[in-house]
């Protein structure tokens, strides 16, 4: 499996985003990189956000965003052992 990329916009990083952040830099299986911008600006102000892969992950606290995203991850993970085992 190619390994998940989660970005965080560093103008969303509250101490519950970064939280979610430092998180997921600890797993080796997770690539983490925050940028300036990830052109949500609407969102940005309003709750926590991250993007997996490029798809936009929100919640209403940090800790429901991290769970957001293991949730995401681990449905990215069924779907590449389905593709594994149909190849």
């Amino acid at each position: 499996m190619i390994r998940p990329l989660v970005e965080f916009c560093v103008n969303n990083l509250t101490p519950e985003v970064k939280q979610v952040k430092e998180d997921l830099e600890h797993d080796d299986d997770i690539d983490v990189v925050e940028y300036d911008c990830l052109g949500h600006c609407s969102e940005c102000y309003v709750r926590p956000y991250a993007l997996l892969d490029g798809d936009f992950i929100a919640a209403d606290s940090g800790p429901e965003l991290l769970k957001a995203i293991r949730e995401a991850i681990d449905k990215q993970q069924e779907w590449w052992d389905e593709l594994d085992r149909l190849l």
